[in-house]
């Protein structure tokens, strides 16, 4: 299991490597791929699983109601901390947040447990995503009216995907093709311009990444216990739900850091000392999974 996990973690690390390498000897014009990631290559990415994924979303509603409330929630319990270390609300609080569902959640559920979790994973990606891109961005910009969050590429890409699902709607095979090779080039991207912005980090901040690295999996781990007992979620839904809430920050919560200019080397440092974290962390949670909540699910 431990090189399962692995085999999922490493590409990140290698990915992020290049672009460091790559950083050292030429100056890429990052803000400007940014821009086109946020802009045209993400939200083609979740607008292609939202509509490719035929995910039945009516049963996995109290899966989707404890996602939500791990989200927010984290934000909740993480926040006190912040104001006590009088850290920066807006660069600290969303990548404890916002979690890694999507390029880490959802292999690492498939290779974990098997085709069986791609429903359960795809909702949890779902409702992470919809979330970073409403509540994230308005945390980030709170005089930008609401309204003017369904304006934006991402959020409007969710929207759409989300309807073709619910609708049935079965899009031509060559439409998600291209959408799928579109939406396939955001990740390593986002990957690669993460690590060059690794040149210019400040590595005094290597403190707060660690702090990052415990809090983010600790305050989704300690909503997700309660929230399993009170919703009697079990088997995949329980076993989805106590991996999603120990993913680490997500690579997005650097890119919109980027692109709102919050002190995304900071977010960076955040981002990267967590997901070498899990390494740590995703073995151990996962381990409990397989002896405490699936056998006795079967």
């Amino acid at each position: 299991m431990t090189a399962q996990i692995l085999a999922t973690l490493l590409p990140v690390f290698l990915i992020s490597g290049a672009g460091t390498l790559y950083g050292r000897f030429r100056t890429p014009d990052i803000r400007g791929l940014n821009t086109l990631n946020m802009e045209l290559f993400v939200p083609m990415l979740v607008f292609a699983v939202l509509a490719d994924r035929q995910a039945p979303l009516a049963e996995y509603g109290q899966l989707a109601l404890a996602a939500a409330v791990v989200v927010l929630g984290s934000g909740l319990l993480v926040w006190p901390v912040v104001k006590w270390l009088k850290l920066e609300v807006k660069t600290f609080l969303p990548p404890m947040m916002f979690n890694n569902s999507g390029n880490m959640g959802i292999p690492l559920l498939i290779l974990a447990f098997g085709e069986k979790a791609l429903p359960a994973a795809v909702v949890t990606f779902i409702v992470e995503m919809l979330l970073h891109f409403s509540v994230g961005l308005w945390m980030l910009s709170p005089q930008t009216p609401l309204w003017r969050l369904f304006r934006m590429p991402i959020v409007l890409a969710s929207i759409a995907g989300l309807a073709v699902n619910l609708s049935g709607l079965v899009l031509p095979s060559w439409l998600l093709e291209a959408l799928h090779m579109l939406g396939g080039v955001c990740i390593p991207l986002l990957l690669f311009a993460l690590g060059v912005r690794m040149l210019d980090i400040d590595f005094s901040d290597w403190r707060t990444g660690l702090l990052g690295a415990v809090l983010c999996p600790l305050s989704g781990l300690l909503l997700a216990w309660p929230l399993i007992v009170w919703l009697e979620l079990d088997g995949m839904k329980a076993a989805t739900l106590w991996v999603f809430a120990a993913l680490p920050p997500a690579v997005l919560n650097y890119l919109v850091a980027e692109q709102y200019r919050q002190q995304p080397h900071t977010v960076a440092s955040l981002v990267l000392i967590g997901n070498l974290g899990s390494l740590i962390v995703m073995p151990i949670v996962l381990g409990l999974v397989f002896v405490h909540v699936l056998p006795a699910a079967g």
